[in-house]
């Protein structure tokens, strides 16, 4: 079974696509707007070197993929990857009102079978798509291959908190609340209990660290959030060696 066919990936590609209207307005409710200050973080780090033409891993409606084309230095140009139609659509339709529209690109595909050439990519970015992914190993193998030598891998996602005084708060409010916040106002509420599991069971920022480095990116720099709910991977494809 190909990853592509996986049910777990099927599964999600439509519960993304029957959230699709009410997914922006959800993401600045539960996050208290903060996502919006995540991602322009990890556009900072993905833009940080001459990043001409960078990659959006699961763009969804394409907040990070207009935060990087907003962002970035004249030459800058960034394709959104997805694989929700319905998310696709929204997208576009926010492009059309977009601060340079004509650099950005949706295209519907999997982030497992990226479909472009191998080290094409200045930057590849992700926000919050890691706990959907069916095989977190091929995800980043994908993201080393369409970088060019020296590229930058920036990934942004939500995780288990450190054990302290925050964690019993986060848990009342994220596994709790958030739930029946997403049913109150989602047409799918088992999408945001969907949400909740899937941080509650996700691996730690160490162990993603571990599974980036083991795709043979240098070693990994992190920069947390509220406590480690939210976590920054910022990580560089090697650069080719000079012949000896």
């Amino acid at each position: 079974m190909t990853a592509s066919n996986h049910p777990r990936d099927r599964a999600v590609r439509g519960m993304f696509d029957d959230v699709a209207p009410r997914y922006d307005l959800l993401n600045r409710i539960i996050s208290f707007r903060l996502d919006g200050y995540w991602r322009k973080a990890a556009v900072a780090a993905v833009l940080r070197g001459s990043a001409g033409l960078v990659l959006d891993l699961g763009a969804g409606t394409g907040d990070l993929t207009f935060t990087a084309a907003k962002s970035g230095r004249g030459g800058t140009r960034v394709i959104g990857l997805d694989f929700s139609l319905e998310m696709l659509r929204l997208a576009e339709r926010k492009k059309q009102r977009a601060a340079r529209a004509r650099e950005i690109q949706f295209v519907q595909g999997s982030a497992l079978f990226a479909p472009f050439k191998a080290g094409v990519f200045d930057g590849v970015m992700s926000a919050f798509v890691l706990r959907n992914v069916s095989d977190l190993k091929l995800f980043f193998t994908e993201a080393q291959r369409v970088l060019k030598p020296g590229g930058t891998l920036v990934t942004l996602d939500m995780f288990p908190p450190q054990k302290n005084w925050f964690s019993p708060l986060y848990a009342l409010y994220f596994y709790r609340l958030v739930p029946w916040i997403g049913k109150m106002l989602s047409p799918n509420g088992q999408a945001y209990r969907y949400l909740s599991q899937s941080v509650r069971q996700f691996h730690s920022p160490e162990a993603v660290a571990e599974l980036i480095e083991a795709a043979r990116f240098e070693p990994v720099q992190m920069r947390k959030f509220l406590n480690g709910a939210v976590c920054m991977h910022v990580a560089q494809k090697p650069r080719a060696r000079a012949a000896e």
